[in-house]
């Protein structure tokens, strides 16, 4: 098999984080993976939602949006359709539960970090790509609070990246982009931590029902992948 890209089957696109891309955010990294593009901003907010006040506790949300020229074709901004959908719902929940699962809310304080993950221009894997650069944007907005002195130590306790996987004219291949995305015969996402721990799996068949043998085929090129990721955070984050 040829992949449209012409790599291989367990290879990565070309990946760039690229980190303090806003002079205003406490936090921020523009994560590229080939032709998809995500500006991750991390906030800082010195107050919890209202369900959370009073706990000793702090939050981590994640939020997530398409600029009206990522793709093709012009979209519009879903603050002017008046409400999201529900891909975008979906989304933000998944990256706010993949960040939070490697952030110990006791140690972070009664305060909340939003990180607004916006993709500038989409080729596949945007709510990937989001996740990891998102991960980064968080990080930096830690250490930022620690710098200043609202933290004493870093309230994380693992990096966590994630990858989309495939099978594509039965080869099951890595880091999908929108020519193979859109004709796989299977689709999945791995959000996989850098000790290893699986956070989350979403996988779907796409036309004919995978077998375990291949989801395991699957699972072990994104646990791959994801590696590579994190040697990348790592040298980003130092």
């Amino acid at each position: 098999m040829t992949r449209p890209s012409g790599r291989a089957a367990d290879q990565l696109r070309v990946v760039e984080l690229i980190p303090h891309v806003s002079k205003h955010a406490e936090g921020s990294c523009m994560a590229k993976f080939g032709d998809t593009h995500v500006f991750c901003t991390a906030t800082v907010e010195e107050k919890v939602p209202g369900w959370m006040r009073k706990t000793g506790k702090g939050w981590v949300t994640g939020e997530y949006g398409m600029l009206p020229r990522s793709t093709n074709s012009r979209m519009d901004r879903e603050a002017a359709r008046g409400k999201q959908s529900g891909r975008t719902q979906e989304i933000q929940r998944l990256i706010g539960r993949a960040l939070r699962s490697v952030v110990d809310m006791k140690a972070m304080g009664e305060r909340q970090v939003r990180v607004d993950c916006d993709v500038i221009q989409a080729d596949g894997g945007t709510r990937t790509a989001a996740i990891t650069g998102g991960f980064v944007a968080m990080h930096l907005a830690f250490e930022h609070l620690v710098k200043i002195g609202l933290l004493d130590s870093l309230p994380i306790t693992d990096t966590i990246s994630a990858i989309s996987c495939g099978i594509c004219d039965g080869v099951p291949v890595l880091d999908l982009d929108y020519v193979e995305d859109s004709d796989a015969d299977t689709d999945a996402n791995f959000v996989i931590t850098g000790k290893g721990g699986i956070v989350e799996i979403q996988g779907t068949a796409e036309k004919e029902a995978f077998s375990e043998d291949e989801f395991l085929k699957l699972l072990s090129l994104a646990k791959s992948g994801c590696s590579d990721l994190t040697v990348i955070q790592n040298d980003v984050i130092g």
